[in-house]
């Protein structure tokens, strides 16, 4: 790896980038995670389309959520490989052709393939962070990166209130139509104004995946990180994925639009999640860690306590967000 001498070489003479591109990378980040979102607070209406109880139904979220971490896994490395634009454009018509076959599944079946697609190709939104910081000169790369990060933040957060709007407005199918088109004019918006980024690694697409098999290996704090991120993720997908399901069954017999509404809670607690940040910059990650683990934990005490009342759900939701987005 180069040092930091090797990297100011490189950024010698480069411009800097201008604020409508970190706006593009940031919104294309937001737009491009969203897609694997958007089904949390439909999938009653999803239950109701097709005619089958509650567990199958909540499989769509989960299956979702898998796709979403196999892309993780398997297509963002590619854009260390190959050009990282040309991975983008490749992945933005991909995946608006799964959202176009989302919108218009005729069966459960069909829905299910397409989901673990969407999901699959949803990992585009995280290929617009590593695009800030190689677009990005040495001095404001921490900062573009921040942006581009904080799009991503906001299109998971507010993708399912956004989801629940459209859905309880116009059924679930919109939502996906409506994603196809955004995903669309960010894929023209990237061919058009973003310039081509060269490959940054050598060797082969095994040799790199086996190079993270090897990097786990090695580092334990790396392995801890990694089962902690993994059991904390599935808790977040768990409550998001049977939340609208419960909002639907009486007591409450709340709508899509409600299921969405939670998302804002959600939000809400996850923008408090810088604070933990100094908390581990001034004594260390272990501690903002532990505290956002027991503050997952105290949400789930206390839905468990009182399952029906909108209030606790929604200090939940706060509490929820809050914890696992400190962690």
């Amino acid at each position: 790896m180069p040092g930091p001498s090797h990297s100011t070489h490189k950024d010698e003479g480069r411009r800097s980038i201008p604020p409508a591109l970190i706006w593009l990378l940031a919104i294309g980040a937001g737009v491009g995670v969203a897609n694997v979102y958007y089904i949390q607070p439909v999938v009653p209406l999803v239950r109701e389309t097709f005619g089958i109880g509650s567990e199958p139904a909540s499989l769509v979220p989960a299956v979702s959520q898998a796709g979403y971490a196999l892309g993780m896994l398997l297509l963002a490395p590619l854009g260390d490989l190959i050009d990282r634009k040309r991975l983008v454009l490749a992945k933005s018509i991909l995946l608006v052709l799964a959202l176009l076959a989302t919108a218009l599944a005729p069966n459960f079946s069909v829905l299910l393939a397409v989901s673990l697609a969407v999901g699959l190709l949803g990992s585009l939104g995280q290929d617009f962070v590593p695009m800030a910081a190689q677009l990005a000169t040495a001095e404001e790369r921490g900062r573009t990166i921040g942006l581009v990060t904080t799009g991503l933040l906001c299109g998971i957060l507010l993708s399912r209130t956004l989801g629940g709007v459209v859905g309880d407005l116009f059924g679930w199918r919109a939502i996906y139509a409506l994603a196809a088109a955004m995903v669309a004019l960010v894929g023209v918006a990237v061919w058009r104004w973003l310039p081509l980024q060269p490959a940054t690694a050598n060797g082969s697409y095994g040799a790199l995946l086996l190079s993270l098999a090897t990097l786990v290996e090695r580092h334990a704090v790396l392995r801890k990180a990694l089962l902690t991120q993994g059991l904390l993720a599935a808790t977040l997908g768990a409550f998001w994925s049977t939340l609208a399901l419960m909002l639907a069954e009486p007591p409450l017999y709340l709508g899509a639009g409600a299921a969405g509404a939670f998302g804002l809670a959600g939000a809400a607690g996850a923008f408090g999640a810088p604070l933990f940040g100094r908390l581990a910059d001034a004594r260390g990650p272990a501690i903002a860690i532990r505290l956002g683990c027991l503050l997952v934990a105290l949400a789930f005490v206390l839905m468990l306590a009182l399952p029906h009342s909108i209030a606790a759900l929604i200090a939940g939701a706060v509490l929820f967000d809050l914890g696992v987005m400190a962690a």
